[in-house]
Order: C-alpha cells, then structure tokens, then sequence
C-alpha cells in the first residue's frame, strides 16, 4: 500500500477517564521520548487576558479559556478556533501523588516521560508548561 492511511503517526485517542471527564489514551506502546503530538499542526493563537476582560464574554465562552487556555503572563494560549482543539488539549493531570508520564520539551512539545502502555491514560503537570497561580476570570 503507497499512500498512508490516516491512523499512521497517531499515538492516541480520546476515552472516558477515571481522573475527570475526557482522558487520553495510548492506542499502542508509546516509548520513552516519543513526540506525541509530531502531527498536530493547529497554531497557537495568543490573546491577552485584557482583551478577554473587555470582550463580554459569556459563561460558557469564558470556559472555553478557563478549561483549555495555556496561561503565560499576561496572556492565554489557544487554538486558533476551539473547533480545533485536538488530543492534546484533552490531556488530564495525574491522580494526587502519581507521576505524569507525559513531560514537556520547549514548553509545548509533549514527550513520553516514560514508556506508555496500549490503553493507559496519558497525563501531564499542566504547571510544567501553564501558570496555575491565574485564571483569565
């Protein structure tokens, strides 16, 4: 077969998690140091927390900032539309006193810290690339 099929390169799924609501799992062994994300191409749009401060915005739309913003400073990390958001966004912190097994390179690039099991739930200290002292609100 020539031309690649569309499941070539990718490392995981979405599922239900048993640490909060959508998790992400590894669909085969993932190794040690594996770029997980190599494929997802969607930019970044930054925005400041001052312009989100001025927009008006709703409950539900503030959410969208609040659940998946990357806060740095004095502004938020996100995709360029939410209808973007991708596997990586969906990634949970791990239970109290268990060990990410997803790490951070250059902030945004995720890496297996460990070799990752076929059906296991990825998670990450959100602190390792996020501040978690602020929220947008």
């Amino acid at each position: 077969m020539a031309t690649k099929l569309p499941h070539e390169g990718v490392w995981v799924r979405l599922g239900v998690s048993a640490i909060e609501g959508v998790g992400v799992f590894a669909i085969r062994t993932i190794p040690k140091g594996t770029d997980i994300f190599a494929n997802d191409r969607v930019p970044l749009t930054w925005v400041s927390r001052a312009d989100l401060e001025e927009a008006g915005l709703s409950e539900a739309e503030r959410a969208l900032y609040d659940d998946f913003g990357i806060r740095r400073g004095d502004r938020i990390g996100c995709p360029a539309n939410f209808h973007n958001l991708t596997p990586g966004w969906y990634l949970n912190e791990p239970p109290a006193g268990e060990e990410a097994n997803v790490g951070t390179e250059d902030g945004l690039t995720f890496l297996a810290a460990r070799d990752i099991a076929e059906g296991e739930e990825l998670t990450i200290d959100y602190g390792s690339f996020s501040d978690q002292d602020s929220s947008p609100s």
